[in-house]
């Protein structure tokens, strides 16, 4: 079976990339002018180059590759849908019959438009599930009363806007909202509340209630622990089995080094 790869910004395609080779596996990649990392060209077999709203040519490249099923991995900035890509006829039409155009729906009406031409948008994490953060406590580190009151009320906040699909983080100080994450990303939000409560933040990062595992998977990583170091952040919660985490034992050392605290906690519990 030929699976095909639309590539994002960051580390996320090259690891599915690593995760496809290991399984003996090749992905026909399409990778994105706006957001891709030029360097794709070195590690994967066959590559295109597509503006972010060529739908169309997409499809077609995947079609002539002969791709029955595609995985989706790496941001794709909501900025960018909006910042004056012109799009082809087939993204016209699609974003016409949108009823909203959130992050669900933009997407959901990609993997449509491709499902309608055989090709199947798969789970984005289907070659590198060694790479989710698993449940339980993960550095060295527990979490203090302090963290572990931040994390109870920070699930509950973290959730609300997770299921309005405004984003997925937030921080919390002392049983307070500092920051919430909208269109900026996991690290823009945490380098934001720094700026505005330095000291003893908890990050919350939560997937949605019925996160779709085919595209805008929560992820984590070394960026992510070097902002917490920034901002004065020294705990960072996580939803199990829906989170990846990037260069996790070098993420894990950095955390432990640095004394910060990383859990995975179930939506529906407590640390």
């Amino acid at each position: 079976m030929k699976f095909g790869l639309i590539a994002g910004n960051g580390k996320f395609p090259f690891l599915v990339l690593e995760g496809a080779r290991k399984a003996g596996a090749s992905l026909a990649v399409v990778a994105i002018k706006e957001e891709t990392d030029k360097s794709i060209e070195e590690f994967a077999d066959k590559v295109i180059w597509v503006g972010i709203g060529q739908l169309g040519k997409m499809i077609s490249f995947f079609k002539k590759e002969g791709v029955e099923k595609a995985i989706m991995a790496g941001q794709v900035k909501h900025v960018q849908i909006f910042s004056g890509s012109l799009p082809d006829l087939r993204m016209i039409k699609m974003l016409w019959n949108l009823p909203q155009r959130n992050t669900d729906a933009l997407i959901g009406g990609v993997a449509d438009e491709m499902g309608r031409e055989g090709i199947e948008l798969i789970d984005s994490t289907y070659f590198i599930k060694d790479q989710l953060a698993q449940e339980g406590v993960l550095s060295k580190r527990k979490p203090d009363d302090n963290e572990r009151g931040n994390i109870e009320y920070g699930l509950k906040i973290a959730n609300e806007i997770a299921r309005l699909d405004l984003g997925q983080t937030i921080v919390v100080r002392a049983k307070a909202c500092v920051a919430v994450e909208a269109m900026e990303g996991t690290d823009a939000v945490i380098k934001r509340a720094g700026e505005l409560a330095k000291g003893k933040l908890t990050v919350v990062k939560v997937a949605k209630p019925n996160q779709d595992m085919r595209f805008d998977v929560p992820v984590v990583g070394v960026p992510t622990i070097k902002t917490m170091l920034e901002a004065g952040a020294t705990c960072l919660c996580l939803t199990p089995n829906k989170t990846l985490m990037f260069e996790k034992d070098e993420m894990l050392k950095l955390a432990d080094e640095n004394k910060i605290c990383v859990v995975a906690v179930n939506q529906k519990q407590n640390a």
